[in-house]
């Protein structure tokens, strides 16, 4: 009799113990299912981001999507060179200046411009395009470009991760835009048409 009694209160113990412990599991299974049923809030591939800067009366403003590298080789690889290419991801890398720039001898009126560039080993053609507002190139054609001119690229060691353009002041007449990515930039300068 003692016996059955002990083996009882062993039993309800047990009985115990192991119901306590599918509480906790259902309880952290719940918990578990609670957190991931909350969206995921993942950072985008490509980000969109824009830059700007005064230049004298100067206002510079560049939009755009700024993909990463993720161990790819970006020029001569995922880009082909001598192709088009829209300076950016997703919709097309956009310009807009409020006063007359002076970019390579050349006039660029006041506006809003589609940038687009023909990267190669050698030289990269910049292009402002009266287009601004196109996914991609889609929609690009040459007969709109406004203003061409060619750059030498300069190659770095170091690997800037994401797509990253840049305007500087040298002066209160002029400025400088940069886009670096992977291990290439390019740089242009810009004066304000007084």
């Amino acid at each position: 009799m003692k016996k059955n009694i002990h083996l009882s209160v062993l039993l309800i113990v047990l009985l115990i113990v192991s119901c306590k412990q599918d509480v906790k599991k259902v309880v952290v299974e719940e918990k578990a299912t609670e957190t991931s049923a909350e969206p995921d809030k993942k950072k985008p591939l490509s980000p969109h981001t824009s830059t700007m800067a005064m230049i004298g009366d100067a206002h510079i403003h560049i939009d755009y999507s700024s993909p990463g590298v993720r161990n790819r080789i970006i020029f001569g690889g995922l880009l082909a060179y001598d192709q088009l290419w829209q300076a950016g991801a997703h919709m097309a890398t956009w310009i807009e200046t409020n006063k007359d720039l002076i970019i390579d001898g050349k006039m660029l009126p006041a506006g809003k411009y589609g940038f687009f560039t023909i990267p190669s080993k050698e030289e990269w053609t910049i292009i402002f395009n009266s287009n601004w507002d196109q996914h991609g190139k889609d929609e690009y054609e040459e007969k709109d470009d406004v203003l061409r001119f060619k750059v030498k690229p300069i190659i770095s060691d170091e690997v800037t991760e994401h797509l990253e353009y840049q305007v500087n002041k040298i002066n209160d007449n002029e400025g400088a835009i940069s886009l670096s990515w992977e291990k290439v930039s390019i740089k242009f300068n810009f004066k304000v048409n007084q």
